[in-house]
């Protein structure tokens, strides 16, 4: 796997894809900048080599060029985040941004514009990819959430570098970590998976039970597990199409040794609302016209056991539907006990929206060994795909 290490950029102009693709209030000020300050450890390395860099990154999704999408809007907090003013080209390709990559200086930073202004990079037009690699000497690959689509500067760009290419410090982490945890782990390794549906984590569960030794199921998915086995689920949610699939689960599970661990209480309330009537009940028997919205405390004290037992740990969604103040708790005291396991020398991996939600905002982020800042991406990783973007880079 070729790094920045591997490369010195004294006189080169880097070419780096990153992904800024940040959230932005109504005045086009910078909501959350963890994306921006990732990518620092690569851009520092580069100028302190003497190089010079050019960062290539989308926002949102425009349809055509459309102002409230410009990346000139995070100029300033970009330049104030890597403590060097950014020079922006108000293009990604043509003339202007040939000019304003000729004319950088060693050490100095250009942002390009939006890369989605041009419908070609999310077609993979090699032409398009062309016209970008002719304005850097190396390719630098630091953008995980966008590696697993084969889109101009995130694969195809990759071939106009056949020597010249390799991942920045943040891509290289993200794929140790996923290694870490899918090929390298020390056991015992516990996986928790949260979240609405079975449906959508299908492919994740059959591709790591062979890596693991406990699975934590909770969040929505757990009822279908519940039903399925006969339980009473009273309103809570449910793929009613996925019961077979859920005992299929359960029987591997059992043949390769792997113990599921699914919810033995829940905090069921009377409607979908954080101000709804609440009781503990048992999982199997939620009465009509209630739903579980949250892991009970008899499940919570189960999981801190599995979990403190844990050498490698990896979470991938909420046990509940933290985004209200009343069914946080049982996702909170998940975070609590992975956290306590990691201070105890256990490696942690949080990956997937919601996941990596609820652990900055219940502020658990810096606890953790390793928060993936791709969802999408981590995902097909678990799932046993080969990343284009990776790919390409592996490629020689």
């Amino acid at each position: 796997m070729k790094t920045l290490q591997d490369i010195n950029f004294n006189g080169k102009k880097a070419l780096i894809r990153v992904d800024f693709n940040v959230p932005l209030d109504e005045n086009f000020n910078v909501t959350d900048t963890t994306r921006i300050e990732a990518a620092k450890p690569t851009i520092d390395k580069i100028l302190a080599d003497g190089g010079s860099v050019i960062l290539m990154s989308h926002l949102g999704r425009p349809k055509g060029v459309e102002e409230k999408y410009s990346l000139k809007h995070i100029v300033q907090t970009t330049s104030k985040i890597l403590g060097k003013d950014v020079k922006f080209a108000t293009d990604s390709i043509g003339s202007e941004a040939q000019k304003a990559a000729a004319d950088l200086k060693p050490g100095e930073i250009l942002l390009l514009e939006n890369l989605r202004f041009h419908k070609e990079e999310e077609g993979g037009d090699v032409e398009f990819s062309k016209n970008l690699a002719a304005l850097g000497d190396v390719y630098v690959n630091d953008a995980f959430g966008t590696a697993h689509r084969a889109h101009a500067s995130t694969t195809i760009i990759a071939q106009f570098f056949p020597e010249e290419k390799c991942f920045g410090t943040l891509l290289a982490k993200e794929i140790d970590s996923l290694n870490k945890v899918l090929n390298n782990s020390e056991k015992p390794v516990t996986a928790v998976l949260g979240g609405s549906k079975v449906s959508s984590k299908i492919t994740v569960i059959e591709n790591i039970l062979d890596k693991i030794d406990h699975m934590i199921v909770g969040g929505g998915m757990t009822f279908t597990f519940i039903k399925a086995q006969g339980g009473q689920i009273g309103q809570s949610i449910c793929e009613d199409d996925k019961l077979e699939l859920a005992l299929e689960i359960l029987e591997k599970a059992k043949q390769k040794n792997v113990q599921i661990h699914l919810p033995v209480d829940v905090i069921a309330a009377d409607a979908f609302d954080n101000t709804a009537n609440t009781q503990v009940v048992d999982v199997t028997k939620i009465p009509d016209g209630w739903q579980g919205l949250d892991a009970g405390p008899k499940s919570l004290e189960l999981f801190d056991k599995v979990i403190g037992e844990s050498k490698t740990i990896l979470w991938n969604g909420p046990l509940g539907v933290f985004e209200m103040e009343n069914f946080a708790n049982g996702t909170i005291a998940l975070g609590n006990s992975i956290a306590e396991a990691t201070k105890k020398g256990a490696f942690s991996l949080v990956g997937g929206g919601d996941s990596v939600a609820a652990v900055k905002q219940f502020g658990l982020e810096p606890k953790m060994s390793y928060v993936s800042t791709g969802g999408g991406a981590m995902l097909e990783m678990l799932e046993g795909k080969t990343l284009p973007g990776i790919a390409a880079i592996l490629e020689s």
